[in-house]
Formats: structure tokens, C-alpha cells, sequence
């Protein structure tokens, strides 16, 4: 079993930064690409931020200059601090993680449980 645990949503005023945690647990081999989508009411998942094993990030373009997603390989976490949030960025963040797990060969993608993001005045 593979449990991805995220952790640090909220309510933030415009401006305002939040940063999100997920790290990975369970019967883990390896870790490849992690990152974050988002899902706001009545609109489609999109991709925030991935980093692959060795750091390299892509940013949505919404989100360039703002977010900063990183990770500690030996904690298995992923991490999205985001700075200057405006009210479009309200939505449900969940991470992911292509994982492969001992005993198995290949790489198979899991995902956090969704923590809400909430920016407003």
C-alpha cells in the first residue's frame, strides 16, 4: 500500500502565501515525477507544478513567477509554496507521484486525498 498525505490548505487573503505539503508512505521503491493539479468548482483538474527526480520544475502559466514547487527525495515529500495568491487560484490541490512500489517493476501514479485552497477578502 502507497498513501500520499498532503497537508497545509487554507483561507488566505489576495496576496497572501500558503505553502502545501504531500509525502508519500507505504512500500515504496522509487519515486519519478511528483507534482500538483488543481480543481476549482465546475471547472476542469489542471496541472500547477511538476518537478521531476532530480528538480526540474514546470509551472502552468497561470502560476509562473508565484508558485515554487520543490522536493525532499529522502522524505518521499513534495512541496508547492505559493506566494502572491489571487482568488482564481481557489480551488481543491492534490498531489501526485509516480511510484513504483517494492516488488513490482513499474511505475504507477497515486494521489493525495485533495486539500482546499481558499483565496477571498
Amino acid at each position: 500500500q502507497v498513501q500520499l498525505v498532503e497537508s497545509g490548505g487554507g483561507l488566505v487573503q489576495p496576496g497572501e502565501s500558503l505553502r502545501l505539503s504531500c509525502a508519500a508512505s507505504g512500500s515504496i521503491f522509487s519515486i519519478g515525477n511528483m507534482g500538483w493539479y488543481r480543481q476549482a468548482p465546475e471547472k476542469q483538474r489542471e496541472l500547477v507544478a511538476t518537478t521531476t527526480t532530480d528538480g526540474m520544475a514546470n509551472y502552468a502559466d497561470s502560476v509562473k513567477g508565484r508558485f515554487t514547487i520543490s522536493r525532499d527525495n529522502a522524505k518521499n515529500t513534495v512541496y508547492l509554496q505559493m506566494n502572491k495568491l489571487k482568488p482564481e487560484d481557489t480551488a481543491v490541490y492534490y498531489c501526485y507521484a509516480d511510484i513504483q512500489r517494492s516488488g513490482t517493476l513499474r511505475r504507477a501514479r497515486s494521489w493525495g486525498q485533495g486539500t482546499q485552497v481558499t483565496v477571498s477578502s
